[in-house]
């Protein structure tokens, strides 16, 4: 299954229910990295170096980094 860092303002019940259905869901706040107004790249480097990919609401943002 996937493995996934879902991002500040995801919503948790999302998360549990992927958890339910067997990924594995590390969320910011589990991560120890909210409320910390970490950078989108930031939080896109750390998500890699964990070999997650990024589960978030901010798609424009997050979609402008792949574009870098």
């Amino acid at each position: 299954m996937a493995r996934l860092y879902a991002d500040e303002q995801y919503p948790y019940p999302v998360v549990e229910l992927l958890r339910a259905l067997g990924h594995d869901v590390l969320t910011v706040q589990e991560a120890g990295k909210a409320n910390h107004k970490i950078p989108d790249e930031n939080v896109l480097a750390f998500a890699s170096s964990e070999k997650r990919a990024v589960i978030t609401e901010n798609r424009k943002d997050f979609f402008r980094l792949h574009r870098i």
